[in-house]
């Protein structure tokens, strides 16, 4: 129906007033009233109050399945035999054992009491997992010492066994080995396992939930789940982002706990978010990781789309329940809740905290291998406001000789916040734009958010709404939500027919203006919607195949991007590896680009808290992740920004960003010795892309994050359990942030037992021992551990295409017995050709004086082999003390001049260091040096 324009003056009025009024919101901080707590959360509050031992359900008729499964059903050991209304049906409990000790067990209802069924969350668990499933031949039934029933076994691997307790019901991984048998991990060991059955409601009851404004028909009732899950031999817990918080989760309930508020897992659009909240931000990954001082790690994952909230139960938490557990090691008890959905959960045995992130990953998937551009710095702001200032910013970058390689557009670069538009008076000649940065090497991103403004004259609206591929309302109309277009609505993009259309829409032929080097960011796909309760969808609209909002709220942002990498993969044909940023997350989104961790502040808690946000991250599968660098809200004073882009230039993912109502924050805007001090930052960046690249494929084949905790690296050291404001990068590269103004020194905690050199001056510190460091504005502490060989690139480009050709520089820093060895990865830095075997891989050993590359890579054909003619032109060997003044390169036989040079090519600082000097090796060939 058309409007008139009296009836579209009126809609403007009221849209610029709501903008105008949520605007004005993001000058304070956030608005704790805005969001539930668990007190006002019924499903949490429930759960919360049940004491343990509340539960009462049995195993019984335990078989080995036709699949290979362990089946057995969950029974109320005593049930009211004449109240048919509130009769518990039995549960099914289904178990299945995969290669590299994991542990898969759902639990589900066998039949509702409604016509519906329970939502299994789809398109996460990655294909090849399921193909490395166990059959399970047999189950041995015996009773366990110290226990009055029996209990089902079932092989898990030669280290481990999984043990289903039948009487309480109880399931643990425990050893094998002969003694006590230790258990692992388990669940429902303390008896509060619940799971509210979908019914149909009784007469004169009320299944609505109301929040402020907003009521929630709740149309199936109370669904919810709870259980307890130990991690045996645990001294911290680690994961289920996203908060902004400690790295090592704190507790949350028992005696001593200061503040009782679970840790929240509920993508929200949180604005200028607390820096130390239990609170749930922008993503959620129900991963958690267990770690004790016996340096053994342990994990578990629920997939589980609903919202979540999770305790971590103080130590004395139970002490009244009475129950004993057959074990004297240390534990951390921890409380799941979720709103809905079913149970679907794995056990993670580790050992080690390596092993347990490669065990997840194998289930959620490897991280997608960025193409290297990204892997640089990116320029953002909401907004650069036209074609000119966008080509003033990139010529500024090379007036100041600072390297970036990727220039952002928000929503203003759009034709009225209608998404894959331009604004044609700003942006009259986008592809020209673009070229004219590629010229350079370099790349835009343009925002595309997943609200579609309601406009007939819209072209993706009108086809979305004919097509019928939007959300819908719980009265089954098209959910209309407020966000920055004003009246929107939500694709659906659980539904893989809507994905594969929205993909369509990234073409060059339908977005037009999209050029080869253009490339996407995913804001705002919690989903935002301004006016929704938490400034969210609400929970009972309705997705494809009746699935209600509240069961995959968690996932949403997740499938919308899926849907928009799918979009840019077809676009290219298959051949180029797509880059798309995602605010919201879930577990698997490390298979289809990087995260950030939102609207930050620009103080220096949030430059703080920053640390254990990329971290958590990390070890949850989400390599590629970083913070704006300067903080989004508010205007950060000179030191803050240097500070804050020399921890960024360690993050995986690099980008300035900020906020509209800002003061413009370009690098050179701060005076010229701040300008020379944020340079040097981004430069360092740029310096070690190749360390950093090889981290990345490293992370894409394994799992492991490119940002390590230090416990990852060294387990059994437990001063690096609750250390989160240093952090390593790979296993080489450890950095200490500055998190205070004006500071003048800085404590470093450098573990192991080998020395650590400093990055800038090469001094030696022993490891082991915090040190109490000197610091200037010019640099924050960071080191090279001893034994490791890093890859550099030391000539200052304008962007990473123009370093493809570059010589190497390898920087060698010897352990106590003279020995290192490190590893270079390259390829093409933009195609998948890698993953048919083109690409260099090498390894570097050094040992009894002598320098050796070895091949890494498997052996290709002709047609996939990657060649590169780029040269080594000098080795630098930290701690080696010899008068040496040649070196003998094989197999060419040819000499090399050993020298003392700087560690650094540009502004070197601190002593010199034995340097082979243009040994002119290929990076791509076999060869050895030998000093003498």
């Amino acid at each position: 129906m058309r409007r008139d324009s009296s009836f579209n003056r009126h809609h403007d009025v009221i849209l610029i007033t709501f903008l105008l009024l949520l605007t004005s919101q993001t000058v304070f901080s956030w608005k704790k009233e805005e969001f539930r707590n668990c007190d006002q959360t019924p499903f949490c509050q429930r759960a919360r109050s049940r004491p343990p031992g509340t539960c009462n359900l049995i195993a019984s008729d335990v078989i080995i399945s036709e699949s290979g499964e362990l089946t057995a059903k969950l029974l109320p050991k005593h049930q009211n035999q004449t109240d048919t209304e509130t009769e518990i049906k039995p549960l099914v409990l289904s178990l299945s054992v995969y290669q590299d000790g994991i542990v898969r067990f759902k639990i589900d209802e066998i039949e509702s009491k409604v016509k519906k069924q329970r939502f299994r969350v789809p398109d996460v668990i990655v294909s090849q997992f399921e193909n490395t499933k166990l059959w399970l031949q047999s189950v041995e039934t015996k009773t366990i010492d110290g226990d009055v029933g029996v209990s089902s076994i079932v092989y898990l691997s030669d280290d481990y066994e999984a043990v289903l307790r039948h009487d309480p019901f109880e399931l643990y991984v425990r050893e094998k080995k002969s003694g006590d048998r230790n258990r692992l991990i388990a669940i429902n060991s303390h008896g509060l396992f619940d799971f509210e059955q979908l019914r149909e409601k009784n007469d004169g009851e009320e299944f609505q939930e109301r929040f402020r404004s907003h009521t929630d028909t709740r149309p199936y009732g109370p669904q919810s789940i709870s259980f307890d899950v130990s991690f045996y031999g645990a001294d911290f817990v680690y994961g289920i982002p996203e908060h902004a918080t400690s790295l090592a989760l704190k507790r949350t309930k028992g005696p001593n706990v200061e503040t009782s508020e679970p840790y929240r897992l509920f993508n929200l659009d949180v604005f200028e978010y607390l820096h130390d909240s239990p609170f749930g931000l922008y993503g959620s990954i129900p991963f958690m990781i267990g770690h004790g001082k016996n340096g053994r790690s342990s994990g578990f994952f629920w997939l589980n789309a609903a919202e979540m909230q999770v305790d971590v139960l103080g130590d004395g938490w139970n002490a009244e329940s009475g129950i004993e557990l057959p074990t004297k090691v240390n534990r951390v008890d921890t409380f799941w809740m979720s709103e809905a959905g079913i149970v679907d959960a794995f056990f993670f045995v580790g050992p080690g905290p390596k092993d347990v992130v490669r065990q997840y990953t194998s289930v959620t998937g490897k991280p997608a291998m960025p193409q290297l551009f990204a892997t640089a710095y990116h320029q953002c702001r909401w907004n650069y406001r036209d074609e000119e200032d966008v080509a003033q910013v990139d010529s500024k970058f090379d007036e100041h000789d600072i390297p970036y390689d990727v220039l952002w557009l928000d929503i203003e670069h759009t034709d009225g916040k209608r998404y894959l538009t331009w604004d044609k008076v700003l942006f009259p000649n986008p592809e020209e734009m673009q070229r004219k940065l590629a010229a350079k090497g370099r790349h835009m991103v343009t925002i595309v958010d997943p609200h579609i403004k309601r406009d007939n004259s819209y072209w993706v609206h009108k086809e979305a709404s004919e097509k019928g591929y939007y959300v819908k309302d719980a009265n089954k109309n098209d959910f209309d939500g407020w966000c920055w277009p004003g009246s929107s609505s939500y694709l659906d993009m659980v539904n893989p027919e809507i994905r594969e259309w929205w993909a369509e829409k990234l073409s060059y032929e339908n977005y037009v203006g999209s050029t080869p080097s253009l490339y996407i960011w995913n804001d705002m796909n919690e989903p935002s919607v301004f006016n929704g309760p938490e400034v969210t969808m609400p929970r009972d609209a309705l997705h494809h195949g009746g699935i209600e909002h509240r069961e995959l709220h968690n996932a949403y942002g997740y499938y919308f991007h899926i849907g928009t990498s799918n979009g840019l993969l077809q676009r290219e044909n298959g051949n180029d590896r797509p880059f798309v940023l995602s605010r919201a997350f879930f577990a698997g989104s490390q298979r289809f680009g990087a995260i950030w961790t939102g609207d930050n502040t620009a103080d220096w808690d949030h430059l703080r808290v920053s640390v254990p946000m990329i971290l958590t991250l990390g070890i949850t599968g989400i390599t590629f992740s970083g913070a704006d660098v300067g903080g989004f809200f508010g205007n950060p004073e000179p030191e803050l920004l240097v500070r804050w882009y020399q921890l960024g230039a360690f993050y995986p993912f690099f980008r300035g960003h900020a906020h509209q109502d800002t003061k413009r924050r370009e690098p050179w805007l701060f005076g010229e010795k701040n300008t020379e001090r944020i340079r040097n930052a981004i430069r360092v960046r740029y310096m070690y892309l190749p360390y950093f690249y090889t981290l990345f494929r490293e992370s894409n084949v394994t799992g492991l994050p490119v940002a390590r905790p230090l416990w990852m690296e060294f387990p059994s050291e437990e001063a690096t359990f609750n250390n989160d404001e240093a952090f390593l990068v790979g296993s080489s590269i450890l950095v200490q942030g500055v998190y205070t103004k004006d500071a003048k020194h800085a404590s470093v905690y450098l573990p192991g037992k080998e020395s650590w050199y400093d990055l800038r001056t090469g001094k030696a510190y022993k490891g082991g021992i915090t040190h109490k460091l000197e610091v200037s504005e010019e640099s924050i502490p960071a080191f090279q551990r001893a034994g490791s060989i890093i890859p550099r690139k030391d000539r200052f480009r304008r962007s990473t295409s123009q370093m493809v050709n570059d010589p190497y520089t390898l920087v060698i820093a010897l352990n106590s017995s003279k020995e290192a060895e490190g590893e270079l990865f390259a390829d093409d830095g933009k195609s998948y050709a890698f993953t048919q075997g083109s690409y260099i891989h090498r390894r570097f050993v050094f040992s009894d004086g002598k320098l050796t590359s070895q091949n890494l890579a498997p052996a290709s054909n002709g047609k996939s082999k990657f060649s590169s003619d780029c040269i080594v032109e000098r080795i630098i060997l930290l701690g080696y003390n010899s008068g040496s003044k040649s070196a003998l390169i094989e197999p060419d036989s040819r000499n090399a001049e050993v020298e003392l040079g700087p560690l650094q090519a540009h502004g070197g600082h601190g002593a010199a260091f034995v340097t082979i000097r243009k040994p002119g090796v290929r990076i791509a060939d076999d060869w050895t040096i030998k000093i003498f």
